[in-house]
């Protein structure tokens, strides 16, 4: 945020005299109990904290004015030292398959984007976690963004508050599932990815299952086995594409730092701590792991943890070198993966018309 400033002329100076305005801090930086603690500071009842929190967190309030159970006075005492940094759906576009994509405009003016995924059963909300991305996927669009900065807990959490009001108004059904899928690395975001996830999941927040959230990584393994210290109870996809370090380097350059042997004891010490299986995204691209040993290698990096493969369809990010591979190719991994008892799906993209599709997120707007 931007320090203002007020000017004063003294007729003893030639000059004028900057001086820096006290800067409110963001209301939802503040727990229950600091809440508590400043109505009780302002000679007021400690219970106006759980209000406000309430209005902050469930009722998703975007201004103190909306906090209708609060006096005028409260209210104006509020707005005097906090703000409130929502979110505001800057642009919003709508495939012809019901997908949606969000340009969320942040509150220091940078933009990330947010999608909302429906299908017969069910709405996905896939939200971001970075303004860019921290990692250099070569076929990701996000990636050759500039990492700008993290998104605040608050700030993802708005993004699944959009996206639910959006589902309850164009699918008529309450959001169900969330996807930590959209710009960013979840792990390079990892106290505020949490923190998010917490009021997420909290009866005082949204009230979400952590059965119904996953969170997508490249895969950083220090902050794998984190999660499974932390005891984390929501699900683990790994974006994988390659289970051979010199082919994974040429896909994902971060290889190099974090490669697979490492990645793969991460995975073993996260099934340990948690009993949970992992799911790999899997993307099987022409002439780069549409080989056998492309299959092979697979096939033997699934048996290390139980776990279950996705092979995702492919979106072209304009650039030509990465094409989806043929249907013999993916063939080819699905009869391998089922015959060694492996779980497969294929994961057919949507909202491709408006760049929305897994990959494609690269602000354009």
């Amino acid at each position: 945020m931007i320090t203002s400033f007020f000017y004063s002329n003294f007729a003893t100076s030639k000059f004028s005299i900057a001086i820096p305005l006290k800067t409110k801090k963001d209301i939802r930086a503040l727990s229950k109990e600091q809440l508590r603690d400043f109505f009780v500071g302002n000679n007021d009842k400690a219970f106006r904290g759980n209000q406000v929190y309430e209005w902050l967190w469930s009722k998703a309030a975007h201004s103190f004015d909306d906090m209708t159970n609060l006096s005028k006075a409260t209210r104006e005492m509020l707005d005097e030292n906090f703000v409130i940094n929502h979110i505001e759906v800057d642009a919003m576009q709508r495939s012809n398959d019901g997908t949606i994509k969000n340009a969320i405009k942040l509150h220091d003016g940078l933009i990330v984007e947010s999608v909302l995924i429906p299908t017969e059963k069910r709405t996905t909300a896939c939200v971001s976690s970075q303004v860019g991305c921290s990692l250099d996927c070569k076929f990701c669009a996000t990636a050759k963004l500039k990492r700008m900065r993290n998104l605040n807990a608050d700030e993802i959490y708005d993004q699944v508050v959009a996206i639910d009001k959006q589902s309850r108004l164009y699918h008529h059904h309450k959001l169900s599932n969330i996807v930590f899928m959209g710009m960013g690395e979840p792990l390079m975001n990892y106290n505020n990815v949490i923190k998010a996830i917490d009021k997420i999941t909290s009866p005082e927040g949204l009230g979400m299952a952590a059965k119904r959230i996953t969170l997508s990584t490249s895969g950083v393994p220090r902050m794998i086995k984190k999660l499974a210290d932390d005891n984390v109870r929501f699900n683990l996809a790994v974006s994988l594409h390659s289970a051979i370090d010199e082919v994974r380097t040429t896909i994902m350059p971060f290889n190099n730092r974090f490669p697979l042997n490492d990645l793969k004891e991460s995975l073993e010490y996260w099934y340990e701590k948690t009993k949970r299986k992992i799911t790999y995204e899997y993307v099987v691209w022409k002439g780069i792991n549409d080989r056998k040993e492309d299959v092979r290698a697979l096939v033997e990096f699934c048996k290390h943890v139980p776990c279950k493969v996705n092979l995702i369809e492919y979106n072209p990010i304009d650039d030509g070198i990465y094409q989806q591979a043929s249907e013999t190719a993916l063939n080819n991994y699905i009869s391998n993966l089922e015959n060694n008892d492996i779980v497969v799906n294929v994961r057919r993209s949507r909202g491709k018309d408006i760049d929305a599709a897994c990959g494609q997120l690269a602000n354009k707007s």
